[in-house]
């Protein structure tokens, strides 16, 4: 599975692409930051950000898309631009068709670290001993969208798999109340 881990920022976006199966080592396939000038209008930023983006997603051609999911600060402007920056994120795969999922920081730290509460020094020397890489992935933007990307193979996969488990017997009882169906004609 190919994943396309994405750290929403405004300033700075976190891109990573990821290859792997739950259970496994994954494997790096790249990283990226988008950067936006901060005297630029939001305008300009959504769309340099959406643009460079949906190239990165038509470059690397992921099965999925992992996206941050926004939490509360007190930062209340930070927070405004980190929102749109992930909406814009998430429609870079909802746009091809893509599945998007979005992690909290806290499920993010627990599937590298094994602890949700884990620091960032901790989180780049995981994703660089992950990935079995001879540096740590910098800034540590690219190593958060690398982290995404690790957690959906490890946890979205589980669930992906657990979906269509799910579908699949739903399918089957459907099927089964309309042959009851008609053969109680």
């Amino acid at each position: 599975m190919r994943v396309l881990g994405i750290d929403p920022g405004l300033t700075r976006c976190g891109v990573g692409v990821v290859e792997g199966v739950p259970g496994r080592p994954c494997t790096l396939v790249a990283y990226h930051v988008v950067r936006t000038d901060t005297s630029d209008e939001l305008p300009h930023r959504l769309l340099r950000l959406e643009t460079e983006l949906n190239a990165l997603v038509g470059e690397y051609a992921p099965e999925s898309v992992a996206v941050e999911r926004v939490f509360a600060q007190h930062n209340v402007r930070t927070v405004m631009g980190t929102a749109q920056a992930s909406a814009v994120a998430v429609l870079s795969g909802a746009r091809r068709g893509i599945s998007v999922e979005t992690y909290t920081p806290s499920e993010v730290k627990a599937a590298i670290t094994g602890s949700g509460v884990a620091d960032k020094a901790q989180m780049i020397t995981m994703v660089q001993r992950l990935l079995r890489l001879d540096a740590p992935p910098k800034p540590a933007d690219a190593a958060d969208a690398l982290a995404l990307a690790i957690c959906h193979i490890w946890r979205g996969g589980t669930k992906a798999r657990v979906a269509a488990a799910a579908a699949k017997i739903e399918a089957a009882v459907q099927k089964a109340r309309i042959q009851q169906r008609r053969g109680s004609r």
